[in-house]
């Protein structure tokens, strides 16, 4: 992945299911963004390589360690998303 695809965490808004994360410090590691845990207060991370999330294991993350050491993937959205409702028979 390029380089320039990562921005800096400005918000916890930016931090939902899926998006791909990596280390400030070593930005060849990357991880996916699993849910947030409100019992222990952090979000689960699950390593990311060649196209493959692992679920052998995954760390947990506080929403200010991802803030200050983290960086998220830039998404390019466009076109709204729409969902269509189903149609009673």
């Amino acid at each position: 992945m390029k380089a320039n695809n990562y921005i800096t965490i400005n918000d916890a808004y930016q931090l939902v299911e899926g998006a791909k994360i990596r280390a400030k410090k070593y930005p060849e590691e990357l991880f996916v963004l699993s849910s947030y845990d409100a019992d222990k207060r952090g979000y689960l991370l699950y390593p990311f390589d060649e196209g493959r999330k692992f679920n052998d294991f995954g760390i947990l993350i506080t929403e200010s360690e991802l803030m200050y050491d983290y960086e998220i993937e830039k998404l390019n959205v466009n076109e709204p998303v729409i969902i269509e409702e189903a149609k009673a028979a």
